[in-house]
């Protein structure tokens, strides 16, 4: 069969429709005239139908192709929406553990403050906020928190799965502690020990080279972490001597490590005599006795002022050693006020 008979045979079914095919040749005039010829279209592809030559079958085919990429530039589209969210699925708690840089103290889960978290969590049915992890490597379904150990635990003690993102980019251990620093400064809830703790972690196992080095790569200045590292660095049993390590703030680690710089052995000696005592003192208490401004001897109870046998008053002697005058509406007029100040200034003096 020849070329000529092989095409015929393969678009015999095309045909164009009528109303599209060319007028007639208008018989020469004296300027010829301009034929417009319309462009060949090929009859739409009905669904389902199948083409019965091969022309009609790579039409068909090309209409298949534009109808998906159709479809996949729509999706394309709903995609772009959603360009700067992060998806989060729920988690059963136990599959997922504390990271190694957890900077928690077990004082900070029995404070009124988680308390609150707790309950709030419970009404809610779980946490709305969710916590930061990422995939333990060769464990597959287990989990290591980037953050938010807090609400991890509130879910875990309530029975509750816990709302979580999966960190794909906090791959290495420096990249999850600038994740867990960041997030935690940003919430400003740490007390400066427990910020301190976590800066003396990353140092002691080399995680930055330097404290500069360390407050370069997390952006924070270096007296912030020169002063959360005071108070980490406190001997333990000073620190033992306050009623919660969180309790402690830089002006009482700045004035302790003073003290220690002078007379460490006599700082020790106050704050083993300290810790022996049931009662906690209140934090500028235990500092003024660490240093030895007062003898750390607990709150005195009042004791009635009397004159001929009526009170007049009372005083007392607080925690922190100081002497405490109260008195009654009326006992020291103005006129006697100089006069009372005067005689406790000389009895002072002598």
């Amino acid at each position: 069969m020849s070329t000529k008979s092989k095409l015929l045979a393969m678009t015999g079914d095309l045909q164009l429709p009528e109303d599209k095919l060319a007028p007639p040749l208008v018989e020469a005039a004296t300027e010829p005239a301009i034929v417009e010829r319309p462009a060949t279209r090929f009859p739409p592809v009905v669904p389902g139908a199948a083409a019965r030559t091969g022309p009609g079958q790579m039409l068909q085919f090309r209409g298949q192709m534009l109808a998906v990429e159709g479809e996949i530039g729509k999706l394309r589209e709903r995609l772009k929406e959603h360009d700067d969210s992060v998806p989060t699925k729920k988690l059963d708690p136990h599959c997922i553990i504390p990271s190694r840089w957890a900077n928690r103290h077990a004082d900070a889960f029995n404070r009124a403050e988680f308390a609150r978290l707790r309950q709030d969590i419970e009404l809610a049915g779980g946490n709305v906020q969710p916590i930061s992890v990422r995939a333990l490597p060769g464990q597959v379904g287990r989990y290591e928190i980037v953050f938010g150990h807090r609400r991890h635990r509130a879910c875990s003690e309530l029975g509750l799965p816990v709302l979580a993102t999966i960190d794909t980019s906090a791959s290495s251990d420096l990249e999850l502690f600038s994740a867990m620093d960041r997030e935690n400064r940003e919430r400003a809830d740490l007390s400066p020990y427990e910020q301190g703790t976590m800066y003396r972690r990353a140092l002691d196992e080399k995680l930055y080279p330097s404290n500069r080095r360390l407050a370069e790569a997390l952006g924070v200045s270096h007296t912030w972490v020169a002063n959360v590292l005071l108070v980490a660095d406190l001997p333990p049993s000073v620190i033992e001597c306050f009623r919660s390590p969180l309790e402690v703030a830089h002006r009482h680690a700045r004035a302790i490590a003073t003290a220690l710089d002078k007379d460490r052995k006599a700082v020790l000696r106050r704050a083993d005599k300290l810790r022996q005592q049931q009662r906690k003192l209140v934090p500028a208490a235990v500092v003024a006795t660490l240093l030895g401004a007062v003898d750390g001897s607990e709150a005195t109870a009042a004791t009635a002022i009397e004159i001929d046998g009526r009170a007049v008053g009372k005083w007392q002697r607080d925690g922190a050693g100081r002497l405490m005058i109260q008195l009654d509406a009326g006992v020291a007029t103005d006129e006697r006020i100089d006069l009372l100040m005067s005689a406790i200034v000389k009895a002072l003096a002598r």
